[in-house]
């Protein structure tokens, strides 16, 4: 490409290869947090406080690297007030340098952290992808490129089969278990669950003088309610011990082993169904 030629996003052409996508609501959030931080993609510092705000796992693999950052004549509108590189195994990372609150930091960190996670892969287009790279060349350095893309051999495997079985309209016993690796920060509990209907629900039923066995139930019947963000949790799971892990598994929160999900309690529901479309279908004759 000519280096005098400008281009604007406007006429750039996304890959359809690329599997991963945002809904709607997902790119206005991006969006904004680009309006008011810039891009939060590579490996940015506060100057104020000298502790990373973007680039926390890829500096961490990076420790003999030297950074080379040189002030710029005038503060930039985004807080940005020093530019730079990197330089790791003979190559250059931009670096970026921020005048920035601690909680303007903190904030700028959690939306790298949230909308670094928030996209979505499209089955078909991953696996057509993996298919590809699966019988691909290797790297000029001699590395799968599968490998490099962040995915082993077994973990494709899984994955592909995973996606045949959700695209499988039959039922099976040959489930795939989901591989859970961390992709960001632990999340706070918090990000685990949405009560706030529950809440809402909590507060009429204290408020209309029921009594007390009657609110006891209607209180149990709220928390049906609760939301659980299963997308974080999935996080929260990759950086928990192993006793919280155990507890998470037992809870049906994650799902690891198929086995040890029906000895929790999978099978009765099961066999509940299936009383229940007996007893339907006995009505009916």
């Amino acid at each position: 490409m000519n280096q005098k030629t400008l281009l604007t996003t406007a006429g750039l052409t996304p890959d359809p290869a690329n599997p991963n996508r945002l809904d709607e609501e997902t790119k206005a959030g991006l969006a904004r947090a680009l309006a008011e931080f810039g891009d939060l993609s590579g490996i940015i510092i506060n100057r104020r406080t000298g502790l990373l705000i973007g680039g926390h796992q890829r500096t961490d693999v990076m420790r003999d690297g030297k950074l080379d950052v040189r002030d710029l004549a005038k503060p930039e509108p985004d807080g940005t007030v020093a530019r730079g590189h990197l330089q790791h195994l003979g190559r250059r990372y931009a670096v970026r340098v921020v005048d920035w609150t601690a909680d303007k930091a903190h904030a700028a960190m959690l939306a790298a952290n949230r909308y670094g996670r928030l996209g979505k892969d499209d089955p078909a287009a991953l696996k057509a992808i993996l298919e590809t790279l699966s019988t691909a060349q290797t790297t000029e350095s001699g590395q799968n490129l599968t490998d490099v893309a962040g995915y082993t051999s077994e973990a494709m495997k899984q994955l592909m089969a995973q996606i045949d079985a959700e695209n499988d309209d039959t039922y099976t016993n040959k489930i795939v278990a989901p591989v859970y690796e961390p992709k960001g920060e632990c999340p706070p509990v918090k990000a685990l669950v949405d009560r706030k209907k529950t809440k809402q629900l909590l507060a009429g039923i204290d408020a209309a003088g029921l009594p007390e066995d009657v609110a006891r139930f209607m209180r149990l019947a709220a928390e049906r309610h609760t939301v659980f963000n299963f997308r974080e949790i999935a996080e929260f799971y990759c950086h928990a011990d192993a006793k919280l892990q155990d507890l998470m598994e037992r809870s049906g929160l994650v799902i690891i082993d198929f086995k040890k999900a029906i000895e929790y309690g999978f099978v009765h529901l099961t066999e509940r169904l299936g009383e229940i479309a007996d007893l339907e279908e006995f009505n009916e004759g």
